[in-house]
């Protein structure tokens, strides 16, 4: 129920607003966030990197019905891809893009300005040798994200994909996706679903997460394991091994100030460790959900908004 309330608070303006204004809420939301600026996400990403650790970079901001934001969104991209480039982290960093940032809700042609957006920041990925991976949001944009990929792949091939474990349809997405040259992160899901489409239940999720991994592990593409759950890490490791995959071949994921320690041990035991890392001033819906999933910041989060953090 606290989960299901924190992620209808993630969409309700009001709450928004009363967070946003505390300052003290700054302490909490600094654990998950790099900063605000592209130079505050490339210095966190080089002392990741430092670390031994890959990074995909999140720049906030989703649900745009504003044109001229989305081409903002496109110009940050642009901008820190360059900067990577330039700091020579391109070989340890890509970007993870929500199309709901670039235009995919944008009235009549929102699918063609996504789309031609999100080629843009290809582009650009290109141009300094990394690439870019589509996040997925709620079951609604589901089959528009993934129309989208197929299209962005046509020029951009190692194009990702996210797709979340809770929702019914993934096996069948996972062997659809399961293909040579094919990027898939496999999530659980962050998002407030109905019944109709997603598992109500940790331990149905959990199944269907192995059953996806399964598909995953042994089809022709890179799989990007994203999980905290120490049993899930092992499994995916044991799945690995009977395919027959190398440590190059499949990566896991966990997020920018979750479990550090874990993911410098992973990364120093020879396994592809990759940091989702959020920067930008648009972080409040990114913050709610991993609240939602971490129910031990809420005290400490509650203590921030009543003053006493």
């Amino acid at each position: 129920m606290l989960r299901t309330a924190l992620l209808a608070a993630a969409r309700e303006p009001r709450v928004r607003h009363l967070v946003e204004a505390n300052p003290l809420t700054r302490s909490v939301v600094d654990r998950y966030i790099a900063g605000t600026t592209a130079q505050d996400a490339v210095r966190t990403t080089r002392a990741l990197a430092d670390h031994g650790l890959h990074v995909t970079l999140d720049h906030l901001g989703e649900d745009t019905t504003d044109a001229d934001k989305a081409a903002a969104t496109v110009a940050a991209y642009r901008t820190v891809l360059d900067s990577l480039g330039s700091a020579g982290l391109a070989d340890r960093a890509e970007v993870s893009v929500k199309l709901s940032a670039v235009g995919q809700f944008l009235p009549g042609d929102g699918a063609k300005i996504a789309l031609a957006n999100a080629q843009r920041i290809c582009e650009a990925a290109a141009a300094v040798g990394t690439t870019v991976t589509l996040d997925m949001e709620d079951h609604t944009t589901t089959d528009s994200t993934l129309d989208i990929l197929r299209d962005l792949r046509v020029d951009f091939p190692s194009a990702g994909a996210v797709l979340q474990a809770y929702l019914r349809r993934t096996e069948q997405d996972c062997r659809d996706l399961a293909s040579a040259g094919s990027r898939v992160r496999l999530c659980k899901g962050a998002y407030a679903e109905p019944e109709s489409v997603a598992f109500p239940d940790k331990s149905e999720v959990d199944r269907s997460y192995v059953r996806c991994l399964k598909t995953l592990m042994n089809g022709e593409g890179y799989p990007m394991v994203a999980t905290h759950d120490p049993r899930m890490v092992a499994i995916a490791d044991d799945l690995a091994q009977r395919a027959g995959r190398s440590p190059e071949s499949f990566e896991f994921q966990m997020l920018y100030g979750i479990r550090p320690a874990e993911q410098e041990r992973l990364a120093a035991e020879g396994k592809r460790l990759r940091v989702y890392l959020a920067y930008g001033d648009e972080w409040y819906g990114y913050f709610m959900r991993r609240l939602a999933e971490r129910p031990a910041n809420i005290a400490f989060f509650a203590r921030s908004l009543l003053g006493r953090g």
